[in-house]
């Protein structure tokens, strides 16, 4: 029925030319930039992954590539592990001059994030930041405010302790490796209508609310802004975003919060801790563009001192996969207004307290109305008492194929997050898995709604490649059914059947009007 809109729409037009041109000798000349404009607006966000799916099926491909090859070479390069994105370019020695490959091993929805790729290196030499309406050059600030792609290094180790919002301008990278680079103060990162940024092996931590002052946001532009939220990272309407490696902690508000239809997010190998409401992805319930929402959330660990919102979800599709989940207070993922939910081969480690060991909250709705979201628990190793609450997978059209992939289990989420966070941090999984010894549930496939304890169980098969998946085969896309077949036949001859009416009848203008 949605392709019969625009349809109706050019009758509608059509008529009305017709009704002009009988009663006067009116015209309205039609430009074909604009009649392209509105042909081409079939959809309402297209940014969007059409199968997210297929995004999640090559994902599914390159990690059992890497853990293959692991395998395969372990003797001969200690350094593979088995994480596709480290071993995409760890193994390289001279990965300092290729520092730009990086842009090469993106995976799921923000894989296609370039960042700075092709741009020149900028290498920054100061770390204050004085001046946010007119920053000096070589600090941080002058760096990403730039129009032109840079890849961002550090020369030294540095403490940058922001006065404002850090606002970043499209294709860059901030490269944190072979230095110890630390993000604080007031405002801390801002990525709003942006894309293709990469941010790389960077501390971000102790962000507080600011505002109220005029911030350059690129070379030629200095805007007012009001008070920000004191978010580590604040993803406002941007597209093509990939955080990797990042050590994330106490700040004010999220530590990272994605909104106002910001998709075609990955954040990966980085590690969360000593918060409270951790990352948000969607604006409000009410907020439809945040429908077009795609983030994959990667072998990160989400660790000590965190409470809530690991993450908590709004409309989208959000693929949660080979995380290690090791303390929550109240819930590790959260969600409201029928969002897709797919995790897959995380490890999930409750708390002691017995009123707290479920995975998974739907805020503020009631069972008869999220039991058709489709949230599924696929491969999962759940520990402590630990369970996760699936529902049916007919909430959307649009996402309502998540991918059924038959993983096997979550044994070797220490080898995939072993180096989560900032290079060189300590990975704090001591004390954290009081009497873990691999042990734990695992879930199986679970496509429709049901009670606490609704996922089936299936023990490690013995496939070294179980780990999160089974099989190797990719989804195709599904092929459009009949019915739209023939609503767009229909719809394009009784078009075409209109124009041809009105063209005679007005002398050949409507055909003319169009060249």
């Amino acid at each position: 029925m949605l392709l019969l809109l625009p349809m109706s729409c050019i009758l509608l037009m059509c008529l009305l030319l017709l009704q002009l041109q009988q009663s006067s000798s009116f015209s309205l000349p039609i430009k074909a930039s604009s009649i392209k404009a509105s042909s081409f607006n079939l959809t309402l966000l297209p940014h969007q992954h059409q199968h997210p799916e297929a995004v999640v099926n090559e994902l599914q491909l390159k990690i059992n590539a890497s853990l293959s090859r692991r395998e395969l070479l372990s003797k001969d390069q200690s350094c593979l592990t088995g994480n596709p994105i480290d071993d995409c370019w760890r193994c390289d020695p001279n990965w300092a001059v290729n520092r730009q490959r990086l842009a090469e091993c993106g995976i799921g929805f923000g894989r296609d994030a370039l960042g700075g790729k092709g741009g020149q290196i900028y290498v920054v030499t100061d770390s204050s930041d004085s001046d946010p309406s007119n920053p000096i050059p070589g600090t941080l600030r002058h760096a990403v405010i730039q129009d032109e792609p840079l890849w961002i290094v550090f020369s030294s180790d540095m403490m940058i302790t922001l006065k404002h919002e850090l606002i970043f301008n499209s294709f860059k990278t901030v490269d944190g490796r072979g230095s110890n680079v630390h993000i604080t103060g007031h405002g801390c990162i801002t990525l709003q209508y942006v894309s293709n940024i990469i941010i790389h092996n960077i501390h971000v931590h102790h962000c507080k609310p600011s505002g109220n002052t005029n911030i350059r946001s690129s070379p030629t532009h200095v805007g007012f802004r009001g008070v920000s939220d004191g978010d580590g990272i604040s993803i406002y309407g941007a597209r093509k975003i990939w955080i990797d490696h990042c050590s994330l902690s106490y700040c004010t508000d999220g530590l990272i919060d994605a909104i106002m239809g910001s998709t075609g997010i990955t954040i990966s190998n980085s590690h969360f801790a000593h918060h409270n409401e951790v990352m948000l992805l969607g604006h409000d319930d009410g907020y439809v563009a945040d429908k077009g929402m795609q983030v994959t959330i990667a072998f990160n660990h989400f660790g000590e001192g965190l409470v809530q919102r690991m993450p908590r979800c709004r409309h989208g599709y959000i693929h949660v996969v080979n995380n290690d989940f090791t303390q929550w207070e109240m819930y590790a993922i959260g969600g409201s207004a029928s969002p897709t939910i797919n995790s897959q081969g995380n490890r999930y480690t409750a708390p002691s307290d017995p009123s707290s060991k479920e995975v998974t909250k739907r805020v503020d709705t009631e069972e008869n109305e999220w039991s058709d979201w489709n949230w599924r628990t696929e491969g999962d190793i759940m520990v402590n008492g630990a369970f996760f609450v699936p529902s049916g997978a007919g909430a959307s059209a649009q996402y309502s194929e998540a991918s059924s992939l038959q993983p096997k289990s979550a044994v070797q989420i220490d080898q995939l997050t072993m180096y989560s966070g900032v290079f060189g941090d300590p990975r704090d999984n001591g004390d954290l898995y009081p009497g873990f010894n691999g042990g734990g549930t695992v879930t199986g496939t679970t496509t429709s709604g049901g009670g606490k304890n609704a996922g089936s169980t299936s023990s490690d098969d013995g496939n070294f490649f179980g780990m999160i998946f089974g099989g190797g085969s990719s989804q195709a896309a599904p092929p459009p059914s009949p019915n739209s077949l023939s609503i767009v036949f229909v719809s394009t001859f009784l078009s075409l059947l209109i124009i041809f009416i009105l063209d005679t009848t007005t002398n050949h203008v409507i055909l003319l009007s169009l060249l």
